[in-house]
């Protein structure tokens, strides 16, 4: 068994310097990253610049019981760069704050590392700096994403019109029953030294928790098919919250409609499994990290050509709010359920 290093021992430089070694540099707009008091950056005249950050607190975003350091470094990454596709964009460079706890050793802020850097490298997205410092509440990580897109092509979501159409990529609800999948086997676990968790069947449930992808290749096929969607985000919070978000920054109503909801098979059978509705379960179950956006009614056609893409309903008139209609025909308000990080607990 190999033996693990303190960070101690090597300090907050050396740890530094360990996980940003010979990072590789993939856009132009990069002039000088990681190795100067700051990064120095250029962008173009013609291109407008995108920027977000996010923050994820152990015991609240994620549980290393069942999250591999590796697969989380990669998850707070990609969750930044779908941001930045959201609105249309390509990502670029990120920054990486790190609050690292005693528990954690040189080795576990290396794997985390090689997960973020797997992303990148995957994403072509360039690490140009970051921080590290101490936590006495675990693992923090905060990653702030520079992104661009063309002049005037940023997607907001306050541009959804009546009658838009309303699409989404992929499926929704994935990632939610990965996460109660792992919550079960971690509780089946407990005390148990030879425990090895099942979950012969539901991978895809797995993989859509622990290594979501953010959706580049639905952007790309929408400004390919010639495509700018009047609004649009990235499904985190749950399809609820981001159609209200969308709805009261445009002024608009909604309608969506339940039969249309695209649901993978194995959401369906670990739903039945644990006794929950399942369109709950898509309408608020969040980290799908798909995208949902609005298009004018006139690209019906065109939308129905874009690979991974469904439509699932309209804008409306404000005065009309936002429903959803069941498959017996009945409407049911919308609310948001999904995930809310100020909740009272």
């Amino acid at each position: 068994m190999n033996q693990e290093t303190e960070i101690s021992q090597i300090g907050e430089f050396g740890l530094i310097d360990r996980i940003t070694e010979k990072l590789p540099k993939f856009n132009d707009s990069t002039v000088v990253g990681v190795g100067d008091d700051s990064a120095v950056l250029h962008y173009a005249a013609d291109v407008d610049e995108l920027l977000t950050t996010d923050m994820l607190l152990e015991g609240v975003h994620f549980d290393l019981t069942y999250m591999p350091l590796k697969h989380l470094g990669y998850k707070s990454a990609v969750v930044n760069f779908s941001d930045i596709y959201s609105m249309n964009g390509t990502p670029r460079q990120i920054t990486v704050g790190l609050g690292v706890s005693k528990r954690f050793t040189v080795e576990h802020i290396e794997a985390l590392y090689a997960g973020i850097r797997m992303a990148c490298e995957n994403y072509g997205v360039d690490i140009v700096g970051g921080d590290t410092t101490s936590s006495r509440s675990g693992l923090v990580i905060s990653i702030t994403c520079l992104g661009d897109c063309p002049k005037g092509e940023a997607v907001m979501r306050n541009g959804a019109k009546d009658t838009d159409l309303i699409c989404v990529s992929g499926d929704l609800g994935s990632a939610y029953m990965g996460l109660q999948l792992l919550e079960r086997e971690k509780i089946a676990s407990a005390g148990r030294k030879d425990f090895t968790p099942d979950f012969s069947g539901k991978e895809y449930l797995v993989e859509r928790q622990l290594k979501p992808e953010a959706r580049r290749d639905v952007v790309k096929a929408l400004r390919d098919a010639g495509i700018k969607p009047t609004s649009m985000m990235d499904v985190s919070d749950g399809l609820s919250s981001e159609l209200l978000h969308i709805c009261k920054a445009s002024n608009v109503g909604c309608r969506v409609y339940e039969d249309r909801i695209p649901i993978d098979y194995q959401t369906a059978i670990m739903a039945e499994e644990l006794g929950m509705n399942l369109v709950t379960a898509a309408m608020n179950g969040g980290e799908d990290y798909e995208l949902v956006f609005t298009v004018p009614l006139h690209c019906h056609e065109k939308i129905q050509n874009v690979p991974g893409v469904k439509i699932i309903g309209h804008i409306t008139k404000s005065e009309l709010g936002c429903a959803m209609i069941t498959r017996d025909g009945a409407e049911i308000t919308i609310k948001a359920q999904g995930f809310n990080h100020m909740a009272a607990e």
